[in-house]
């Protein structure tokens, strides 16, 4: 079997954060169709990935658990938070566009 190396968990938890937090954003509101949806999700992950050690860092520091939580978690949440964040952004400028398109 093949052993992962730390850096390989750590982009495993960017992704998965990024995919959980994407998914759950969907779940919030439904899109109103396929491509909304879609867009959303990409744009979710993308940003996960992108900001996600940043994201967890930050809120780690703010809750006081930097030191208690490992890099993997630390990475988890951020890109988890940075991927819900980033629908919740993409959504209501969707939205506002189609207001006033």
């Amino acid at each position: 079997m093949t052993d992962i190396s730390g850096t390989g968990w750590l982009w495993a938890a960017k992704g998965a954060g990024a995919v959980a937090g994407s998914a759950i954003s969907l779940a919030y509101i439904l899109p109103q169709g396929r491509r909304e949806a879609a867009v959303r999700f990409a744009v979710g992950v993308v940003c996960g990935l992108v900001f996600g050690g940043t994201a967890g860092l930050k809120i780690a520091v703010e809750l006081g658990v930097d030191q208690l939580i490992g890099a993997s978690e630390t990475m988890l949440m951020g890109s988890a938070a940075a991927s819900l964040c980033a629908w919740w952004a993409l959504g209501a400028v969707i939205r506002m566009l189609k207001r006033k398109g």
